[in-house]
């Protein structure tokens, strides 16, 4: 009997330390893709990637500003738009949006 509690009480050990580590790796996994220029945004989201909170895409020309619908697939995504905001170079939210 005592040698039955031992190996029990040394599997409920294993389990705990193995779940310790995939959780570990879980939150590693999580961190945003940064990725290198627009082409390579565009192989996986062909209309670029966006805040949540952005709908249309702001198009400034000669001074006047308008608005068009987002073209393609847009990733809707702060985590993601934050890590790649040097790749939105108008600054509307909208990081190699396609207009």
């Amino acid at each position: 009997m005592q040698i039955t509690r031992t190996l029990s009480l040394a599997a409920a050990g294993i389990v705990l330390a193995a779940s310790a580590v995939a959780g570990g790796a879980t939150t590693a996994q999580a961190a945003p893709t940064v990725y290198k220029n627009c082409d390579a945004v565009h192989r996986v989201y062909s209309g670029g990637i966006a805040k949540k909170s952005v709908t249309k895409n702001r198009v400034t020309s000669g001074g006047k500003t308008t608005y068009r619908a987002l073209q393609g697939t847009v990733k809707k995504d702060d985590a993601l738009y934050n890590a790649n905001k040097k790749l939105d170079r108008d600054a509307d939210g909208i990081a190699c949006e396609k207009s």
